[in-house]
């Protein structure tokens, strides 16, 4: 039984984009938004696509998280048509990331040497 079950997907041609929303099973209150994406695009093989994670919700007394998840096939498509804070949001927490395991990878070289 997989983590990640679909409760729908629906390709929006108006937009041009997919819509998915899935439920992760286990994981409520420890689930990230950038782990969701990179478990979405492992899931339904969506390398070179861009995929925004529009909501995580968990629910009360469950340890469910419901995504909601928009794909689009061009990143200027995705930029006119979602708020652009939703991609300074998404670009901090990759900074924010990326800092931190240059971080680790630091005190791991002066450990070793």
């Amino acid at each position: 039984m997989s983590i990640i079950q679909t409760v729908t997907d629906v390709n929006n041609a108006f937009l041009s984009r997919r819509e998915l929303i899935c439920n992760f099973t286990g994981l409520g209150g420890k689930l990230k938004k950038l782990e969701a994406v990179d478990m979405i695009t492992k899931e339904f093989k969506l390398s070179g696509k861009i995929v925004i994670p529009m909501r995580l919700q968990t629910h009360v007394g469950k340890a469910l998280v419901t995504g909601t998840f928009f794909i689009y096939d061009d990143e200027g498509l995705a930029k006119k048509h979602v708020n652009p804070i939703i991609f300074k949001r998404i670009e901090k927490t990759k900074a924010k990331q990326a800092e931190a395991d240059n971080a680790n990878a630091e005190a791991t070289a002066e450990k070793t040497e």
